[in-house]
């Protein structure tokens, strides 16, 4: 199997940005453990993180047919996001979103999500590991 892990918005400042919410370690260094528990479970993961609505929307198209699963923390897109929303309902890979914070427990902005109708799931509350979480989903 073979897993793209994209991230969005704001998420290469991970490990500088708000560490009491999103905890200390860079982004680089979460996906090193992510590629390495893929392939602790005989799968492959490959990353993308990029600011740009547009980026992340080719992403989610480019999957088709090259990925089995997409494991998605657009960040704030998450909450206005129509473009990604779309890209992710017409393409056929599964989305499981995600977020390292409890977004229910944050400000009232953050916990409406355009994008969780169209995903297959939802991992979040467990910083990095809401990351494996959604990744395991996809293993079982």
């Amino acid at each position: 199997m073979k897993l793209l892990i994209l991230n969005g918005v704001n998420l290469n400042l991970t490990g500088r940005r708000e560490q009491s919410v999103y905890g200390g370690e860079s982004l680089e260094k979460i996906n090193a453990e992510l590629a390495a528990f893929a392939r602790s479970k005989g799968h492959e993961a490959d990353f993308f993180q990029s600011n740009l609505e547009g980026e992340i929307c080719t992403a989610i198209q480019s999957a088709e047919g090259k990925y089995d699963g997409i494991v998605l923390n657009a960040g704030a897109y998450t909450h206005y996001s129509y473009a990604i929303r779309d890209a992710i309902a017409a393409v056929s890979v599964p989305v499981v979103e995600v977020h390292m914070s409890n977004v229910h427990a944050r400000e009232d902005f953050r916990r409406v999500s355009v994008l969780t109708p169209v995903c297959r799931g939802e991992v979040l509350g467990f910083g990095k590991k809401s990351y494996l979480l959604a990744m395991e989903s996809f293993f079982l």
